[in-house]
């Protein structure tokens, strides 16, 4: 294991430290392994909150701010928090409008965060409501999607829900507009190294010089096919190929289209992705609206990418082009 750090299990509390002491004027930690907004709860605002291991940033704790989320409960690396530190995360998120817990489809991150809801219902009276991501299409098939596993679709939920959140909505329709978000995104990932876990020490998986694996989840998860590495136009056709049977979209569809770095894929390849996908989606005459590539959701430092498409409505475009202020994503009034 290479990697620049200290002892293996200060490796999130020491990630956390740093990231805090780097943007202040964005993050806080109100509890340990809890990021919040600075000054804490806005009153009459329905408070949004995800959770999660470390190891994907800007997912989760990144991705706490004006527009998106309010508080986050950070596990160990590929490791749920527990259900104090989400339960935490909530109370800290709360200002009186009730909460939305926002976060991937995964068992014990389910488990802690239903555990952490009555909890604070029963000790606090906070109301809070659940939306779960489960966008990746290889995960499981169609008529068992409630089975697939969170990904890049978790990106637009938080910005898109936490739109909605910042212009005072009530909890229903905020929990509504997530909801919407999450039926309308579809995910696929690829991968070609793996990466290492710092209290493991040893890589999450083996894969050939020459090899690539398709559907590869974010923590390393078995894919639906492995075999020598495909030319970049191949990768993309078929990711998308596999997208578009799952969720087709016709001529005048308008969706948002996420080509994501795993960690070490540089923005030269991930660009060379959108390249072809663009040109898939304007030939079926989809309308493309605010493409986002770069890293958004990784996985360490594992070489891959992964694809996301969201449909939009006017609602859900919107809200997506609302501004947003976190110390990884900055954006200005697009509507």
């Amino acid at each position: 294991m290479k990697k620049i750090l200290n002892d293996p299990t200060d490796f999130v509390d020491e990630m956390l430290d740093g990231l805090i002491a780097a943007h202040p004027d964005a993050y806080s930690l109100p509890h340990p392994r809890v990021v919040a907004r600075p000054g804490g709860a806005k009153e009459g605002k329905v408070g949004i909150v995800s959770g999660g291991g470390s190891g994907h940033l800007p997912v989760f704790a990144g991705y706490v701010g004006h527009g998106l989320l309010d508080a986050v409960a950070v596990g160990d690396v590929f490791a749920s928090p527990s259900a104090d530190q989400m339960a935490d995360c909530m109370r800290v998120a709360h200002g009186g409008a009730g909460v939305l817990r926002l976060y991937g489809n995964y068992g014990g991150d389910v488990m802690n965060f239903d555990m952490a809801g009555e909890t604070v219902e029963f000790e606090d009276d906070i109301e809070s409501t659940t939306v779960l991501l489960a966008d990746d299409v290889v995960s499981a098939p169609p008529e068992e999607a409630a089975k697939r596993r969170g990904t890049g679709g978790m990106v637009y939920a938080f910005k898109i829900a936490g739109a909605c959140a910042e212009a005072m909505g009530d909890l229903a329709h905020v929990t509504g507009i997530a909801q919407r978000t999450a039926d309308n995104c579809r995910s696929i990932g690829m991968a070609l190294t793996p990466c290492t876990v710092p209290q493991a020490g040893k890589p999450t998986f083996m894969i050939g010089e020459d090899e690539m694996e398709m559907g590869m989840g974010l923590h390393g998860e078995p894919g639906i096919w492995r075999d020598t590495l495909k030319p970049a136009d191949a990768i993309t056709d078929e990711m998308m190929d596999r997208l578009l049977a799952d969720m087709p979209l016709k001529h005048g569809d308008r969706c948002s289209i996420m080509v994501n770095s795993l960690g070490a894929t540089p923005p030269e390849e991930l660009y060379i992705m959108y390249r072809r996908a663009k040109d898939r989606l304007d030939g079926d005459g989809v309308v493309i609206s605010m493409p986002l590539i770069g890293r958004y959701a990784t996985s360490m430092e594992m070489t891959g990418a992964t694809i996301t498409l969201c449909k939009l409505d006017d609602e859900l475009e919107n809200l997506l082009r609302k501004p947003c202020h976190c110390a990884f994503w900055v954006q200005h009034d697009l509507t």
